[in-house]
């Protein structure tokens, strides 16, 4: 198997589908077809079947997809060694980055960073933050910035915290609360968990949700246009002075904070680029971009 067939059979294992493997790879249908018969020819074995929708791998094929998939990662670690000898700052970084860090901070703290290191290329990839913490364990990514405390005995930077708050168009009472009409959105489960056990600590009753959204920003917008009240990190509505904003705070009076961290492991430090791009991230106030 040589560099191509490997991340043919990355692309087949993540996709299940040759249709969409062909388009990430910029082949056709039947090239992608024709590699993998004379993959099968060579081994002497069938490494997939085909699906009404897709493709599932026989166990010989899954073995040899996760051969690739480590290969592709050794192919990677050297690529990123031979340019790490040049002793500048150049290359590809990798970055995963969590949806409201990628929307509000990330635009702003790359664009100073590229400026300062025009040869870098950087990837980013968003989502949420149990997802970002995933691609750092598998190696995915360089650096990741996470919403919230994950397992990680690697690196890791807190870059700011902020207050849990209840934001809404018109004044209230807590007691109201309940009652009110709430915007509510899909988050990552640790701040799901955060947020039932506030409620549930405060209240009997269900809230009375009336929207549901994808995105954070999206139930800010609803919030704005006076929908609803929301639960949101105080970030997201600080741009919105009209509203009335109050925090929730845990039974001893202590307002609940939420923290955004930047995890990285420790031996990429060995890598210009990322040492670079830490150090940088370091020296700037993130809260304030």
């Amino acid at each position: 198997m040589n560099l191509q067939d490997w991340k043919m059979l990355a692309a087949l294992y993540k996709t299940e589908n040759i249709t969409q493997a062909a388009h990430q790879l910029f082949l056709s249908q039947p090239t992608l077809t024709s590699r993998i018969q004379k993959l099968e020819i060579h081994y002497g074995v069938p490494l997939i079947l085909r699906k009404r929708r897709g493709i599932t791998f026989t166990p010989e094929g899954e073995e040899l997809a996760h051969h690739a998939k480590r290969m592709l990662l050794e192919q990677r670690k050297m690529e990123e060694k031979l340019i790490n000898m040049q002793e500048e700052v150049q290359g590809t970084l990798r970055v995963g980055v969590s949806n409201f860090f990628a929307a509000n901070k990330m635009p702003k703290l790359l664009q100073r960073f590229k400026e300062k290191y025009p040869e870098v290329e950087c990837q980013v990839v968003t989502g949420w933050s149990s997802d970002m913490h995933r691609l750092l364990l598998n190696h995915d990514v360089h650096i990741s910035f996470i919403k919230g405390n994950y397992a990680w005995k690697e690196k890791k930077a807190l870059l700011y915290e902020e207050e849990i708050c209840v934001a809404s168009p018109w004044d209230f009472a807590w007691d109201e609360i309940p009652k009110l009409p709430r915007v509510d959105y899909y988050t990552d489960e640790h701040m799901r968990i955060l947020l039932d056990d506030w409620w549930h600590q405060n209240y009997i009753e269900q809230p009375n949700i009336t929207i549901h959204v994808n995105q954070v920003e999206t139930c800010k917008e609803m919030v704005v246009h006076g929908l609803g009240y929301a639960i949101v990190a105080n970030l997201v509505v600080r741009p919105h002075p009209e509203l009335f904003i109050k925090p929730i705070t845990d039974p001893s009076g202590e307002p609940l904070k939420r923290q955004t961290w930047m995890y990285y492991q420790e031996d990429t430090l060995q890598m210009n680029i990322v040492r670079a791009f830490v150090d940088f991230v370091q020296t700037l106030d993130v809260k304030a971009l």
